[in-house]
């Protein structure tokens, strides 16, 4: 059967433009095509359309927007996964208007399919308390505890992302009078910081158990699943759970029920700002291109505006009584309303 167009340039978007073009990640290329594949599904299940048969001409904006919506509908995605779907497939669209100008106007048409207007959680972090409680509960005395504990205390002191603690091997740890780890990051981005003397004592411990820093296992993971390979995404998340769960469980009201990996490097970064560590020194170890996207820390403080609010004179406002306040009746009625409810 003769290839379609849809599959030829589909196959050079994944295969040859992020990749060499872009300079994207090789995980970043996995989560483009995870796009492909659920339209794909759509195709063929709603449209009636097999993969094989799909053309270029058979994407609209029409059922692009029918996608989206059967992506909220059916399988339950929240307008975050939404968008960014919907930002993988303008980027293709993007690329299309340079390799076929002759269907220019349908991918302007897809082009201007708008992104989902949502309101943005609030950002889920732990208190320096509750990151103490969670470091808590792995079992040192066991294989699988003491791996878990590092992984968790590596998690929150680098302010790694999930994807780049997985990638992380031995060789990537620099032991000296200031001990780093070298971070790959978003974007082919490497940065370097700094790991606290704690931190560093408990990964020598790690690294000597389990002979990690012999020189042919210097690019081995450094936090290898059961079979030795790296792990995944979901197995490093069920991780983060499980001792929140247990750390829950002794203080319910410490550990967010939304806890996850992310959680941790919001944390160091809630932390370092509470430090008064000054937002461009934590733009460069959260490793963020701008310092803008660092500023959402700063904004989510609630330490920090409680901090500023009270160096106000308190003085400025003073208690007035209205007139209403002096009614005894009404002042009773209120009262009883506020007891009742």
């Amino acid at each position: 059967m003769k290839t379609t167009d849809f599959a030829q340039y589909v196959t050079d978007f994944l295969g040859q433009y992020l990749p060499s073009e872009c300079g994207l990640s090789q995980n970043t290329v996995k989560t483009y095509s995870l796009t492909f594949t659920l339209l794909l599904r759509y195709m063929q299940q709603v449209e009636k359309i097999k993969p094989e048969r799909l053309t270029i001409a058979d994407i609209t904006k029409q059922r692009i927007i029918d996608f989206l919506q059967w992506m909220e509908k059916y399988r339950g995605c929240c307008i975050t996964t939404r968008n960014a779907r919907l930002g993988a497939l303008h980027s293709f669209f993007k690329y299309l208007q340079y390799r076929d100008v002759k269907g220019l106007f349908t991918w302007q048409e897809i082009l201007s399919v708008k992104y989902k207007k949502h309101q943005k959680p609030a950002m889920a972090y732990l208190s320096t308390e509750a990151v103490t409680l969670v470091l808590q509960q792995p079992d040192l005395h066991s294989r699988i505890g003491l791996r878990d504990f590092v992984l968790l205390g590596l998690l929150y002191d680098s302010a790694a992302r999930v994807q780049e603690l997985i990638d992380m091997t031995p060789s990537d740890l620099r032991f000296g009078d200031t001990t780093t780890v070298t971070i790959k990051g978003k974007g082919s981005k490497v940065r370097t910081v700094p790991l606290s003397e704690k931190q560093v004592r408990n990964l020598r411990i790690y690294l000597d158990r389990n002979n990690l820093l012999d020189k042919a296992r210097l690019t081995l993971p450094l936090f290898p699943n059961p079979q030795g390979n790296r792990m995944t995404r979901m197995a490093v998340l069920n991780i983060v759970k499980k001792y929140a769960g247990m750390a829950r469980k002794s203080n319910p009201t410490l550990i967010p029920d939304d806890t996850g990996c992310h959680s941790f490097r919001h944390s160091k970064a809630m932390h370092m700002l509470e430090a008064d560590i000054h937002l461009v020194y934590i733009r460069d170890f959260l490793g963020h291109s701008s310092v803008d996207t660092t500023e959402v820390y700063a904004r989510a403080s609630e330490k920090k505006k409680q901090e500023a609010l009270a160096k106000l004179n308190p003085n400025i406002i003073v208690e007035g009584k209205t007139s209403w306040q002096k009614d005894k009746n009404l002042m009773e009625y209120l009262k009883n309303l506020q007891n009742k409810y």
